[in-house]
């Protein structure tokens, strides 16, 4: 899996000086009530939009509970936002993660948890759809693991083509969900 460098803090000063350049690079008034406070507003947005990159996905999937089956868990549509690293554009929308356990079980609040940290850096859904499949296998160490991604990217709805209302699915298969054709297809069912 790749990991992302832990950040002491994100530098909102240096968004906010960033910000003020683009501003006055526009034609418009960087003074005026509506954009007087923009810079600080992006600043502090940034913060938490990006807060994920000084968060480690793996760490909450540590505990758990033991299980003793090998019976497919499946998380569907965990709600996410996410930035395009390649415009810094948002894109959003849901996230399925199917597992089966190798004798133990983690909560999925833990595993919306990873999703959201996973989320909260600067992304493209394939490789933040490989991080969560990943994260999972780390953390968790099923048998199985399959990932899907569900997801709209402003890049595409507001530049470019505007192919706006276009759903973008990624998926990753690791362990049984790559090797089983039949659970594999279990999961894709559940997910949908």
């Amino acid at each position: 899996m790749t990991t992302h460098r832990v950040h002491d803090a994100i530098d909102t000063a240096h968004i906010a000086n960033a910000v003020s350049q683009i501003l006055h690079a526009l034609p418009v008034d960087p003074e005026s009530d509506g954009l007087r406070g923009t810079p600080q507003r992006v600043a502090e947005m940034y913060s938490e939009v990006f807060s994920g990159l000084g968060e480690d996905p793996i760490a909450g999937l540590s505990g758990g509970f033991d299980a003793p089956d090998d019976d497919l868990v499946v998380a569907r549509s965990l709600r996410f936002y996410s930035m395009c690293e390649h415009h810094l554009l948002p894109f959003f929308g849901v996230v399925h993660v199917g597992y089966v356990p190798a004798g133990r079980i983690v909560g999925i609040g833990r595993l919306a948890r990873t999703v959201e940290i996973l989320a909260r850096r600067p992304q493209v859904q394939e490789r933040l759809t490989a991080q969560i499949a990943d994260a999972v296998v780390s953390g968790v160490a099923p048998a199985g693991v399959g990932v899907i991604v569900e997801a709209e990217h402003l890049c595409l709805a507001m530049r470019g083509v505007r192919a706006a209302g276009t759903t973008i699915f990624t998926s990753a298969m690791r362990g049984t969900f790559r090797e089983d054709a039949a659970q594999r297809a279990e999961f894709e069912r559940l997910a949908r």
